[in-house]
């Protein structure tokens, strides 16, 4: 019998984020990042209408082909991204014992497909975001240059969270009422993030291909993105394992782990196939009592817990630890 399983690529297989690092190709580009990710989580936090967590990625690309940064920068930039500690080892023992690996990730397809392609995980087995961005950057005329810039000015300008109200009026007025208007409105149009609901619609369509309803799946997911694809397993009676995760995701999860090395899930995902949610309850419960060490194998059972704190806080610890190493 066949067990599956389904990741998310940043976070719990690469610790890069790969957006952030696209930007950064350009002068102030990580600021303008920063600025319009803030933007990101606040139209998620309002349940924006056709919006979906991780659509920052749709709304960085006219900013990218701004400053022609093209499809070959991002392999690129894949061939030089790290790897999770222990992920290699982990998808390799999965694999070795007929588990079905898939990943479902915001990253772009270049990106996305270059690094599962190097942990082994087959390319029908993973969905991720198009970008056509070679294509896009064709439609964008002088007058598009004009608007970009001054709105990339107008971003310079701005801090997250101390200037929420500006980021809010100022980028609703740019993304959603000057943008669509001009040739360049199509790149959002065009690109649809994997994140939030569609990460959701992937899982299901895998699941659907498979036969397997989401009571036989486990999930791992770290952040805003990934709730929804987490509670979905969660609430159907899968296991929803949240790693190295953020306040975004951890309540929606059925365990977590924090830990520098993902390969730590080997001894709790051994009992899965037989135990099921009751086997990995009583698994990962005791290693809470026991504890983590150092950086590694801090386990919390999340189901059904109120208290969220101090999980919250080692999560925290840890994800910086492991995000400062992958830019050293």
């Amino acid at each position: 019998m066949n067990n599956f399983i389904c990741f998310d690529l940043e976070g719990p297989l690469s610790p890069q984020d790969n957006a952030y690092e696209l930007m950064k190709l350009f002068p102030n580009g990580e600021k303008v990042f920063e600025v319009i990710s803030r933007y990101d989580d606040l139209l998620t936090l309002e349940e924006r209408e056709d919006y979906e967590p991780g659509d920052a990625l749709a709304l960085i690309v006219p900013f990218l082909i701004l400053h022609n940064i093209s499809e070959d920068d991002i392999t690129t930039m894949a061939t030089k991204a790290s790897l999770t500690n222990g992920a290699e080892q982990l998808i390799f023992w999965l694999q070795s014992r007929s588990w079905k690996v898939f990943c479902i990730s915001t990253s772009y397809k270049q990106y996305a497909f270059h690094l599962t392609q190097k942990l082994g995980i087959y390319a029908h087995n993973v969905a991720c975001t198009s970008l056509p961005l070679d294509e896009l950057r064709l439609g964008l005329a002088k007058e598009d240059y004009q608007l970009l810039q001054q709105a990339e000015a107008d971003i310079l300008t701005m801090h997250p969270v101390a200037d929420d109200a500006k980021i809010k009026q100022s980028l609703d007025n740019f993304f959603w009422k000057k943008l669509p208007a001009t040739n360049l409105g199509m790149a959002i149009n065009q690109v649809k993030p994997v994140g939030g609901r569609r990460k959701v619609a992937a899982l299901n369509r895998f699941a659907d291909k498979y036969d397997q309803p989401l009571s036989n799946w486990v999930v791992v997911g770290d952040s805003i993105t990934d709730f929804r694809m987490l509670q979905a397993v969660d609430k159907a009676g899968g296991l929803a394992i949240a790693f190295n995760a953020n306040e975004y995701a951890l309540p929606y999860s059925t365990m977590s782990l924090a830990s520098t090395s993902i390969s730590d899930l080997t001894e709790v995902l051994e009992a899965w196939p037989k135990g099921r949610r009751k086997g990995m309850e009583k698994i990962v419960k005791e290693k809470e009592k026991i504890g983590g060490s150092e950086d590694r194998g801090y386990f919390h059972w999340l189901s059904g817990r109120e208290n969220l704190n101090e999980v919250i806080t080692i999560h925290r610890s840890i994800r910086r630890l492991v995000r400062e190493e992958a830019v050293k």
